[in-house]
């Protein structure tokens, strides 16, 4: 460490790295738990539809696939009302609560309606999770480390989606090309396997559950709200004492600047809008920029490029696979390239990807040809926008407005989220699936333009420098 005037100067090896790493990887958690909880629905959605009966009702299909977006949308509004009065660390732990108690009603259940309460449940932990790991990860980790520790959640994220293509493929037995409907129906995939797909989910929520009594709360939450003595400690073991009183009187000064405790008012203010609306187009542009659907409505894409329900499976699962490995990328490229050098490349490449995956499907183009182009797509938005727009709406907002100002972008996110997997049926019927990417193809060129005029670098900025050079 040395001293530069009054400012003390870190190198990132002389944290406690192993401290931060450990304590970023349970919050992070939450994150798993949410690509599973994302994920694992289609999986078992080519087996609950027929045992619901709702194989041939687009918006009960829709309505079944984004259910948990609604609760998405509510744990936002959850977390922007209870983060900065009850703390980070208490809320995490109640969305672990929820995702365990949603596993198992939504595995247990035979009732339909049942059925969508659970998954809202579901969605309610992932809202409250979504904003407030990354959130908490920052809060947490030194300037110039915190693109790494913050993409961790990402990691853990892919990790889940994997987690849950695999589990899904392999509960799932067999499905003949010849079995129909009522085969499926009637076989042991319709009836149970689905539901352990879902009950798989219990292990990770209860050990998420359990491991939060492990994690100290953030120092900005404590600092906020008068507890020096817990404050000095965590940031010692962060850093060391003159990391901790640097660190402590940096955070205390903007804090004092801002003054009082923050109401949704205070997002209002004329030098707050801006920052805000950065958040919130690049929370919608993440979700409508269109990778989801491969995700949620891998059946149709993959069954629209010729592929029978076991090779569907299969194919989710390299999905998967390329999403963990390109996501290792991600974090070791966005301290060194930048945020808004990865956002670039990743708009402007899922841009010309979807004008080729769109041309492939309206050319009716080989299936292993189009699965390569999805594969990239996958690879690029992974490395990209996925990780790299929760590091940045984590490290823009100010401290004093960060959880009310993160709540909003969740929100406006999982509100694009929910419109993006309802709506993909209904495109899919009326444009048909090239048309659909295609679609999305210039919503990703719109980003682009707007990431080039808007988005400013962040990387090796404490959130302090970042607040006063962006509240200027």
């Amino acid at each position: 460490m040395k001293e530069k005037g009054d400012v003390y100067e870190m190198k990132s090896s002389e944290y406690n790295s192993g401290y931060i790493f450990k304590i970023s990887l349970v919050a992070a958690m939450g994150g798993l738990l949410f690509g599973y909880d994302w994920v694992v629905i289609g999986g078992a959605k080519p087996f609950y539809e027929q045992f619901f009966q709702i194989t041939d009702n687009p918006n009960l299909q829709g309505w079944t696939m984004s259910s948990a977006l609604a609760g998405c949308l509510l744990g936002a509004i959850l977390s922007g009302l209870l983060s900065d009065k009850y703390g980070r660390k208490r809320l995490l732990a109640f969305s672990a609560f929820l995702f365990t108690l949603s596993a198992i009603g939504t595995g247990a259940t035979s009732n339909f309606t049942l059925f969508v309460m659970y998954r809202i449940m579901g969605g309610v932990g992932i809202g409250l999770a979504y904003n407030l790991s990354p959130m908490y990860i920052a809060e947490i980790a030194p300037a110039s480390v915190r693109g790494k520790f913050v993409s961790l959640n990402q990691l853990t994220i892919v990790i889940g989606i994997l987690a849950a293509q695999l589990i899904n493929w392999q509960i799932a037995v067999p499905v003949p090309e010849e079995f129909s409907d009522a085969d499926i129906l009637a076989s042991w995939n319709g009836q149970m396997g689905w539901r352990y797909m879902f009950w798989a989910e219990v292990i990770p929520a209860g050990s998420f559950l359990l491991l939060m009594v492990l994690v100290p709360e953030s120092p900005r939450w404590l600092i906020k709200n008068g507890n020096e003595a817990k404050v000095m400690t965590i940031l010692r073991k962060i850093g060391g004492k003159g990391y901790a009183i640097q660190e402590y009187e940096d955070i205390s000064k903007t804090l004092k600047e801002d003054g009082g405790r923050v109401n949704f008012a205070h997002l209002q203010e004329r030098k707050i809008r801006p920052i805000l609306w950065i958040g919130i187009v690049l929370a919608v542009f993440q979700q409508w920029c269109g990778i989801n659907v491969v995700f949620n409505y891998a059946e149709e894409v993959f069954e629209a490029a010729g592929f029978g329900v076991s090779d569907i499976l299969f194919n989710i699962v390299i999905t998967g696979v390329i999403n963990l490995v390109f996501t290792f990328v991600a974090i070791s490229t966005v301290d060194k390239l930048g945020r808004r050098r990865l956002m670039l490349i990743g708009s402007s490449g899922l841009s010309f990807l979807y004008i080729l995956i769109g041309a492939a499907y309206y050319f009716s183009i080989s299936s292993w040809a189009l699965l390569a182009l999805v594969l990239l797509a996958i690879a690029t938005y992974s490395m990209s926008l996925a990780p790299v727009v929760w590091v940045i709406i984590s490290e823009i907002f100010p401290n004093k407005i960060r959880g009310a100002a993160m709540a909003v972008a969740t929100l406006t996110l999982w509100t694009g989220s929910f419109a993006l997997t309802y709506t993909f049926p209904f495109f899919n019927k009326a444009l048909g699936v090239s048309g659909t990417f295609w679609l999305y193809g210039g919503i990703c060129l719109a980003g682009l333009m707007f990431i080039y005029r808007r988005l400013p670098e962040t990387k090796e900025k404490s959130l302090e420098e970042i607040e006063r050079e962006i509240m200027r």
